[in-house]
């Protein structure tokens, strides 16, 4: 990201959320298409990855341990897969699943962090540190699945009221 820590971006991007988007979006996959130019996937899928890399995931069972898995940050889902050659997808968990990214914290070598999906699971990840941005990316690829929706939405309803003026009419001739 041009040479800025994660915590430089994240400051940086709430004072001028729109530009840093923008950058941000080019400078991942321009990094991630030359790191992965031999890589087996398509145009899509390639225009498509924010980020890649190693996290650990802790475990569902009673014991809790952590395990390394290879990640796929997409704009649309964290595709978490079992080997590091990405043949077996363990987990897609989509960005319409996720409510958040909580409980970041950096206790000595690791990032740790959390993400609570929209029915209230929680998802524990941690990173070395040099893979520390992990949150923020997943946060800002969060933030703009959301925005992409609200703007598609939005332009729903507007062409909705656009193509049926006689529904408008009913609704004004049903007030007070």
């Amino acid at each position: 990201m041009n040479g800025h820590s994660c915590w430089e971006f994240n400051c940086n991007a709430t004072q001028q959320p729109e530009k840093y988007l923008r950058i941000w979006r080019r400078n991942l996959i321009s990094k991630i298409w030359t790191k992965n130019k031999n890589m087996k996937m398509s145009a899509a899928e390639i225009s498509q990855v924010l980020k890649e890399g190693e996290l650990e995931k802790r475990s569902d069972n009673f014991l809790q341990f952590w395990k390394r898995k290879m990640c796929v940050l997409t704009t649309d889902s964290l595709n978490i897969y079992a080997d590091s050659q990405k043949k077996s997808k363990s987990k897609e968990l989509k960005l319409q699943s996720i409510k958040k990214v909580d409980c970041v914290e950096r206790t000595g070598r690791f990032v740790y962090f959390t993400i609570v999906t929209t029915d209230n699971k929680e998802i524990d990840f941690r990173c070395t540190g040099r893979d520390s941005c992990w949150n923020a990316v997943i946060t800002m690829a969060l933030i703009d699945f959301q925005n992409r929706r609200a703007i598609e939405n939005f332009k729903t309803r507007q062409d909705d009221e656009i193509a049926s003026p006689e529904q408008k009419e009913k609704r004004m001739a049903r007030g007070p």
